[in-house]
């Protein structure tokens, strides 16, 4: 810009407030979820997946706000997985290619408890 390198990083680091010091001040919810599509048993199918999370309760509990926490919970979760044997296949796989019920079990019980809505109103 104007003959200066920018690193784009550095910009929102100098420019944005410190995470660390988000959480006492952050109120609201977060919402996680997906909408999917398809068929089952020959009919057209909509389902609604989601998570929703209170920063002040999250606060709370571990002192950061939501987004901390539903970046941090599940990353823990599928490192306990990997570290147990849980999900343990010789060679790469993606997180999509293990079995996927342990894993939300989990989520319901470390606190990120997730709900689905079948054929829920959707706007487009």
């Amino acid at each position: 810009v104007n003959g200066v390198e920018v690193v784009p990083i550095q910009l929102l680091k100098e420019l944005l407030p410190d995470p660390a010091t988000l959480g006492e001040r952050t109120v609201g919810k977060t919402n996680i979820g997906c909408i999917f599509r398809g068929r089952k048993d020959g009919k057209e199918k909509t389902i609604y997946i989601y998570n929703v999370c209170d920063h002040q309760e999250c606060y709370r509990e571990v002192e950061s706000q939501a987004i901390s926490y539903t970046t941090g919970v599940p990353a823990m979760i599928g490192t306990m997985m990997v570290v147990t044997g849980m999900w343990n296949k010789a060679g790469v796989y993606n997180v999509e290619e293990f079995d996927p019920d342990p894993y939300m079990e989990a989520l319901n019980k470390w606190g990120l408890p997730w709900v689905v809505e079948e054929n829920p109103q959707l706007v487009e």
